[in-house]
């Protein structure tokens, strides 16, 4: 009995010093790498994934070609995310413009231990009904018919913003190791439209959705106007226990990312360290969406897999 202990303790202390060890040389490693060694690396890493990796600004964003456009939009996918620690306010905005009926939708809150904002530009391939709206399933915007947009997401007190702006079909920011709650988020958007119809059909389409035409700043073809709070939705009970747990489960996780990454401060930095430490841990941090993926394999097509960044580590490691 107490040899067997001894021995546990025994692997216990040699498996201490080699975390420790190991560490020493991974803090080694990012701190011998140049600014531009670091955005190239975080770049290759978060392409699988979908996304880029903003290096002056210390933000993650979806490229043009992120498998997620293949993926659509439904209804289902806003109310299924808060089981997958995605907890947001969503902003709707439907309007029939050119026989199909089209969807930009707002999203801003939590996404695990990001922070974050999205917009999201979709159409069905016909005219809906209302009744519809919840059922139907929209397709991506094809690359002709993507649309110039500015995202600016800034916290209640201004200290964090993030603004973005590219001509895209989803646009997104995500700031890694910031918790907030989506109420404390102020989203500042604009948008503009290759035709005066198309402008005028979504500005009917934010009125439907709650705008008074005060709160909408235009100039020519473009809109811009503020989105502070969600959809007026009444969540049933098992949607707000879901809500409700995945922010402490986000709370935990983003204060456990900043206690894993202390050695370093800068963003960039802190997520090479979890790359190279917790490679689990990092993949995590990038599955954004994940429903999505989830959904995208039913459907019997597969997104890029995730052996491309444990490739890169291999490669890494020679």
């Amino acid at each position: 009995m107490y040899y067997a202990l001894f021995i546990l303790l025994l692997f216990a202390l040699f498996g201490m010093i080699l975390y420790c060890i190991r560490r020493k040389k991974i803090i080694c490693r990012i701190k011998c790498m140049d600014k531009c060694q670091k955005c190239s690396k975080l770049a290759q890493l978060a392409a699988p994934f979908g996304y880029d990796y903003h290096c002056h600004y210390g933000f993650f964003s979806s490229t043009l070609d992120a498998w997620q456009k293949n993926a659509g939009y439904t209804w289902f996918y806003d109310y299924m995310a808060p089981r997958f620690q995605m907890v947001f306010d969503a902003l709707p905005i439907y309007f029939d413009y050119n026989g199909k009926t089209w969807l930009i939708e707002l999203w801003k809150g939590q996404y695990g231990i990001n922070a974050g904002a999205e917009i999201g530009i979709y159409h069905a391939d016909h005219l809906l009904s209302k009744e519809e709206y919840k059922t139907a399933f929209f397709t991506a915007a094809e690359d002709s018919e993507m649309l110039p947009c500015t995202l600016r997401l800034c916290d209640k007190t201004k200290k964090k913003c993030a603004q973005i702006s590219e001509r895209h079909w989803w646009l997104t920011i995500f700031l890694p190791g910031f918790f907030t709650e989506p109420s404390n988020l102020c989203l500042e958007v604009s948008i503009c439209f290759p035709t005066m119809q198309m402008c005028n059909a979504f500005y009917d389409g934010l009125y439907n959705a709650g705008y008074a035409m005060k709160d909408i700043s235009r100039q020519g073809h473009c809109l811009s106007f503020l989105f502070r709070t969600g959809r007026n939705e009444n969540f049933n009970l098992l949607t707000r226990f879901w809500r409700r747990l995945s922010q402490f489960l986000n709370r935990i996780f983003c204060k456990l990312y900043m206690w894993i990454t202390r050695p370093f401060l800068c963003t960039e930095d802190r997520i090479l360290f979890l790359y190279y430490s917790l490679p689990f841990a990092f993949r995590r941090l990038l599955r954004l969406r994940r429903f999505h993926r989830r959904c995208h394999r039913k459907n019997g097509c597969r997104p890029p897999r995730c052996y491309h960044t444990c490739r890169m580590r291999k490669e890494d490691a020679s």
